[in-house]
């Protein structure tokens, strides 16, 4: 059975910075594709990040430059550095994983870590 759970949130003042994590278990599919999604109450899931299996990344042009998705080279722990944290980034931060390649359906959810940025 799959299962992904986060780790890493907490609450940090503005410009700080916070990694989260996301450890894989019961999942084969080297090639898959990996992300990291929040979402604040009353508004939909927005995706941040993502990573193919070949390592290939695309940001949300609203963490461009400050967060960086990344793996370990088993691909058991999916990571995100968030740094240079603003007000507006505070969410619960979910991982997802796909069954292939990037474009396919999130089959995979973690059950969320609460990121919190104070001004």
């Amino acid at each position: 059975q799959v299962q992904l759970v986060e780790s890493g949130g907490g609450s940090v003042q503005s410009g700080g910075s916070l990694r989260l994590s996301c450890s894989v278990s019961g999942y084969t599919y080297r090639t898959h594709c990996m992300g990291w999604f929040r979402q604040t109450p009353g508004k939909e899931r927005e995706g941040v990040a993502r990573i193919s299996g070949v390592g290939t990344t695309w940001y949300a042009d609203s963490v461009k430059g400050r967060f960086t998705i990344s793996q370990d080279n088993f691909k058991i722990t999916l990571y995100l550095q968030m740094n240079s944290l603003k007000p507006e980034d505070t969410a619960m931060y979910y991982c997802a994983a796909q069954r292939g390649p990037c474009g396919g359906k999130w089959s995979y959810w973690g059950q969320g870590t609460q990121v919190t940025v104070s001004s």
